[in-house]
């Protein structure tokens, strides 16, 4: 007799429920009341893959140009994301320079890093040395990700500072904004139901 499928109870009313098999990429609700209950598996992970790629490329073009320059009595300054985590720090903004520099420059590359870490493994077929610490990382820290909060204080103070000086936009805040698009459609793709998955098939594949 073959296994049963596995029960999966719903966020929102916890009816108990048996899973059921369906295309790649189509979404499962709730019997009851229709919320999302989960995506089934793509055939492959190269989608999340390439945009986590592609994200990570951005994030490290971003952080090397400079975000905007202004100009004012002939003279012009530039900074990048990483030279005004060091102006705050400077004028003594401790605090407001940690978080800058944890929820724009760390935690962001940790989440491409880590993503880009189980993909490429689980695209070979294979699972990461401590995956389950891995997946717990990646946890911890997504919520603490938020370039798109830097992005929109950069665009409001931007605007109060055209009234001083010409501002002029940088290659990093364009690339800002792409980046802020393939990082959401990454984290889109990227789906920790089907990551567990397939890391646990691989391990029986593997194991004798």
């Amino acid at each position: 007799m073959s296994n049963p499928l596995p029960l999966i109870a719903c966020h929102e009313c916890d009816l108990l429920q048996r899973e059921v098999p369906a295309p790649p990429g189509r979404v499962v609700r709730c019997g009851r009341c229709g919320a999302e209950l989960y995506r089934s598996a793509h055939a492959t992970v190269d989608r999340p893959l390439a945009f986590s790629l592609a994200a990570a490329v951005l994030f490290i073009v971003a952080n090397a140009y400079p975000i905007v320059g202004l100009a004012m009595q002939g003279t012009r300054k530039e900074t990048t994301l990483l030279g005004a985590v060091h102006a705050l720090w400077s004028q003594e903004m401790h605090l407001i320079s940690a978080l800058v520099f944890l929820t724009t420059l760390l935690v962001p590359a940790i989440e491409l890093a880590v993503m880009i870490h189980l993909l490429l493994a689980l695209q070979r077929g294979r699972t990461p040395a401590g995956f389950t610490q891995i997946m717990r990382v990646l946890q911890s820290v997504s919520p603490w990700g938020m370039v798109e909060v830097f992005m929109l204080g950069i665009l409001v103070a931007l605007v109060k500072l055209t009234h001083f000086a010409q501002v002029i936009p940088g290659i990093a805040l364009w690339t800002f904004g792409a980046l802020i698009l393939l990082m959401a459609a990454a984290a889109a793709s990227f789906d920790i139901r089907d990551v567990w998955d397939r890391a646990s098939r691989t391990r029986r594949e593997d194991s004798p």
